[in-house]
């Protein structure tokens, strides 16, 4: 057999499970790193940065409340429609874009993720974290709203 030919490399920790919870800890700058990268990206990109994190779940409550409150008159009890609407909209899409962002943070970190060890771990949960910074601006509106 030819040199190099059937052979494969395995790159993970060796140790099992405590040596992985300890290389996460050791990797935290990785970590915060790759996450502020992200969060500037995310909002430096774009032409309109953080009123994205504002527009996306105040159009999708907007649009629900047309729906739902007005044209198929569902009745919210005492409160207001549009507030239900955006309360139960929060967690569903902060939900829907950690699966969707950390499933294609691995994809587009395939290039980092094949090349050197690091707890692989740190890129789904990264992307996340930064979903998480969109939740709490959105959210941030409303607990303005409803004070």
């Amino acid at each position: 057999m030819p040199k190099g030919e059937g052979t494969e490399i395995i790159i993970g920790p060796a140790g099992g499970q405590v040596r992985f919870w300890r290389d996460l800890w050791r990797y935290r700058e990785l970590f915060a790193f790759l996450t502020w990268r992200d969060i500037l990206v995310r909002y430096k990109q774009t032409a309109i940065g953080v009123a994205w994190s504002l527009i996306r779940p105040l159009v999708t409550m907007a649009a629900f409340s047309l729906v739902f409150g007005k044209l198929a008159g569902l009745s919210s009890g005492d409160s207001p429609y549009p507030l239900l609407v955006y309360a139960a909209l929060l967690p569903w899409q902060f939900f829907a874009v950690a699966i969707a962002d950390s499933g294609n943070s691995l994809v587009n970190n395939a290039q980092l993720v094949t090349k050197v060890y690091f707890p692989r771990l740190i890129v789904p949960v990264n992307s996340v974290v930064v979903g998480l910074v969109d939740f709490l601006v959105s959210l941030g509106v409303y607990a303005v709203r409803t004070t």
